[in-house]
């Protein structure tokens, strides 16, 4: 092989390594609290894991889905916690059950989430400006729905949900037709704290100061009952554990007919969620005409 061969390939292989993802791993000990089957997820309640993050309850994508299936609530893992991008991306590997005693205590789901094409239920939430509304109030646009709690200390959940819904809020903007056809709403799960003007202020942050973006974007709570209706027909999963809330990242593409049309859960782009919302808009548009 000629010498400017093996350079040119060196070369390339240096460069398809400086293009992957940096990863790290850590070591986590915890119990299974709940698991999502169809979006490879499981929420586990850990203990510290040093470098990374304390002791706290937190979804986790799974690489393996056959590793979710064997894996149930209760059971107490050791796991590979594998993170990328400075800590934007993570998910499990190498899932090993050490006790599964925990599986008669644990509660079993008493719920439904709702499929793809099913209505979402029509309950009362309260925007920003302190005004009531209900999800039938959108109907004819397209809707992504998002949850958080303002005072959510971790960069990669609620920060990153908000400030990528900021980015698609921008981009709709710039088409007035497909901006009048969508919606953004962005549900706190905190609703002792996160009242109206908690909200508005948490809201203006992502809207750079600009209160006409609330008519676009509405940032809202709920009473604790209804809350817990909407997470159970969501899939969300929330637990208040010392003053913090550990939840899982769920995003809801509602169409214009008030039906559920698409899930996302922790690996999406703002790229791809705005292009959801503009082609569920488009066909919203089409079923009326």
């Amino acid at each position: 092989m000629k010498r400017e061969t093996i350079v040119a390939l060196a070369s390339l292989c240096l460069v398809i390594a400086a293009c992957q993802p940096k990863t790290k791993q850590y070591s986590l000990r915890g119990q299974v609290l709940a698991k999502n089957e169809a979006a490879d997820e499981l929420t586990v309640k850990h203990e510290d894991i040093p470098g990374f993050m304390p002791a706290m309850t937190m979804p986790y994508k799974v690489k393996d889905p056959g590793a979710v299936q064997d894996v149930q609530p209760g059971d107490l893992i050791t796991a590979d916690l594998i993170t990328a991008n400075q800590g934007q991306d993570y998910w499990l590997e190498a899932i090993h059950i050490i006790d599964q005693r925990g599986r008669k205590t644990a509660k079993p789901a008493a719920r439904r989430v709702l499929k793809v094409g099913e209505k979402v239920p029509d309950l009362q939430l309260v925007n920003q400006d302190g005004k009531p509304f209900h999800f039938s109030d959108f109907k004819g646009k397209a809707v992504l729905v998002t949850f958080i709690y303002t005072r959510c200390p971790m960069p990669a959940f609620c920060p990153r949900l908000s400030s990528q819904f900021a980015k698609i809020h921008e981009a709709l903007a710039k088409t007035p037709d497909d901006y009048n056809r969508t919606h953004l709403l962005t549900i706190s799960f905190d609703p002792k704290y996160d009242t109206a003007p908690v909200l508005r202020r948490y809201g203006l942050a992502y809207l750079d100061n600009h209160p006409e973006g609330f008519a676009h974007w509405d940032f809202a709570s709920t009473n604790p009952l209804d809350m817990r209706k909407i997470a159970d027909a969501f899939g969300l999963e929330y637990f208040e554990e010392d003053n913090q809330i550990s939840h899982s990242m769920d995003i809801v593409l509602v169409a214009p007919d008030g039906a559920v049309a698409k899930y996302w859960s922790t690996i999406w782009t703002a790229a791809e969620l705005e292009e959801a919302l503009r082609r569920e808009a488009k066909l919203g548009q089409g079923r009326k005409g």
